[in-house]
């Protein structure tokens, strides 16, 4: 396996920025993820975690029925192309610290996820064991 969309996740579930952060938090609890791509249509605009919902939600003390993803998300989202190479994504997840990637066609439209797991299960010849680590990796406290 050499790309992307040997080893992605199809069929992702997404939000919409619109949605509100219990809609967000609830679809994190059927799916048992931590993670979800916002879209807008079928183009990735952010990502939402559980602790976007939490640290940027439910800490500021507002009615999560009524905050909406777009208030929490991060817009910056890092994603990957589908025709990428494995090897290459995996550098960028390493150096980046993250676990997982939304996967677009060139089109920019989100056709996938791409995560550690999918890559330890479906590549081959990667090795995942050393991006596991570099991932996973501490960060320097910020005192």
């Amino acid at each position: 396996m050499n790309q992307v969309a040997d080893a992605m996740t199809r069929g992702v579930r997404t939000v919409c920025p619109s949605d509100n952060l219990v809609q967000a938090a609830q679809a994190m609890t059927e799916l048992d993820i931590g993670a979800l791509p916002v879209c807008d249509g079928d183009r990735l605009v952010g990502m939402i975690t559980d602790r976007d919902i939490v640290v940027r939600g439910v800490a500021q003390g507002q009615a999560n029925d009524r905050m909406h993803v777009a208030e929490v998300m991060t817009e910056e989202a890092a994603w990957c192309y589908d025709d990428d190479k494995v090897e290459e994504v995996l550098d960028r997840m390493r150096a980046l610290q993250i676990r997982r990637l939304p996967v677009v066609d060139r089109h920019k439209r989100l056709v996938g996820m791409l995560s550690l797991g999918d890559i330890a299960v479906k590549a081959t010849g990667e090795d995942t064991g050393e991006a596991l680590k570099g991932i996973s990796d501490p960060s320097e406290p910020a005192c």
